[in-house]
């Protein structure tokens, strides 16, 4: 008799609903394009982002410079390409820092409830207090205005959503016959949480990290914009758009196209991230 792999027939299953899902597949060509553009940016243009070349200052586009040229005669095309690479790493790592201390916290609450769950959803209520754009601020100004610091901020006002759904999730599933019978059989509780219980979790957990990526990149942007993220001439396309914003008039592309690609890239995420959402619920999708 033939075996039945039920991994691999959940997987085509899968794949088959996200290949009718049409936004979806249009998020994953626009992220898999900005990804190759990234990892293959010194192929892909003859010119340096850094290198200045006053006597090309604020050139329209044309073939030289598709995207024509910043106030310092710097290559916008080549900018944008090299600060996607900056943009995805942000993004990245910011999700990752708030995944893993997100998941930690919300399967705690959820799973021991009583003391632990008060003390931790109340202070998730006090960080969700506060508006996000607000709170990242505030924290790149305790810990210096630069890249990095940029990143543990974004991480760390994307902790309450994380740590909500997850503890929501768990609380859905650790009273299943499975989890009951586990403790009955005395199952460890680390391995009762880590086996049995995170990977019957992992759907929405998966979904709200690819969402959370585009609202990392966004608000990355946006703090870079203020000047508490990335310093010129680092080619960060919040850091580019508030360069170029005197500009505005008399050179509109060194505005127009670093907010397309910030617009781009968080809206390959959004596709993205619903296309799956739809795809792990089957009440949503059909």
């Amino acid at each position: 008799m033939k075996k039945v792999n039920l991994g691999q027939k959940s997987s085509r299953r899968i794949l088959k609903k996200f290949l009718r899902h049409k936004t979806g597949i249009l998020g994953a060509f626009l992220l898999f394009s900005f990804i190759l553009l990234a990892v293959f940016a010194d192929l892909i243009t003859p010119y340096d982002p850094y290198t200045q070349n006053l006597v090309e200052r604020l050139l329209p586009p044309s073939p030289k410079h598709f995207f024509g040229t910043d106030y310092a005669g710097r290559d916008i095309f080549t900018r944008i390409i090299y600060g996607a690479r900056i943009s995805l790493t942000v993004g990245f790592i910011s999700v990752f820092f708030a995944l893993s201390l997100g998941v930690f916290l919300g399967l705690i609450s959820g799973y021991f409830g009583g003391l632990w769950d008060v003390l931790i959803m109340r202070l998730i209520d006090i960080m969700l207090a506060f508006p996000t754009i607000l709170l990242a601020i505030g924290i790149v100004a305790v810990l210096g205005p630069k890249l990095e610091n940029t990143m543990i901020a974004v991480g760390i006002v994307s902790i309450p959503t994380f740590a909500r759904i997850v503890r929501a999730s768990v609380l859905s599933v650790k009273e299943k016959d499975f989890i009951v019978a586990a403790k009955a059989v005395g199952v460890s509780t680390g391995k009762i949480l880590l086996k049995h219980i995170l990977p019957n979790i992992v759907a929405p957990i998966i979904v709200q990290a690819t969402l959370g990526i585009g609202s990392a990149i966004l608000e990355a942007a946006g703090l870079s914009f203020l000047g508490l993220g990335a310093k010129p001439p680092t080619p960060e396309w919040g850091a580019m758009l508030s360069e170029s914003r005197q500009y505005l008039r008399t050179a509109p592309w060194t505005v127009v196209f670093p907010g397309l690609a910030i617009m781009m890239l968080v809206l390959a995420f959004n596709l993205f991230g619903d296309a799956l959402r739809d795809v792990f619920d089957p009440k949503s999708y059909k």
